[in-house]
């Protein structure tokens, strides 16, 4: 659900909308902003995420990406914010964005 946020006529998200390849700096990002989105929701509906596991050997295989700009979590995260609030029909307003 996250990734669908990143359409051009939604969120528009770089990380979706510009990569060349998949695997590529952009492609990763998204990935991340994807997993942190999917986090997100899971807090928010109580689901408990039983993968965590799978999502953490997922997520080292773009570490390269991470080491490279460590602002990558806080600008993956507020994007993957923007997306749950997208998700759940929340406002900026109401979300204290």
């Amino acid at each position: 659900m996250t990734h669908a946020t990143g359409h051009p006529l939604r969120l528009n998200r770089p990380t979706l909308t510009e990569f060349e390849r998949f695997g590529d700096e952009q492609y990763s990002a998204e990935e991340l902003v994807a997993e942190m989105g999917a986090a997100f929701l899971c807090g928010f509906s109580g689901i408990e995420n039983k993968t965590i596991d799978n999502s953490a050997a997922y997520l080292r295989t773009w570490l390269e990406v991470l080491k490279k700009d460590p602002r990558l979590v806080l600008i993956a995260a507020g994007q993957a914010q923007k997306a749950t609030d997208l998700i759940l029909n929340q406002s900026a307003s109401a979300s204290g964005a």
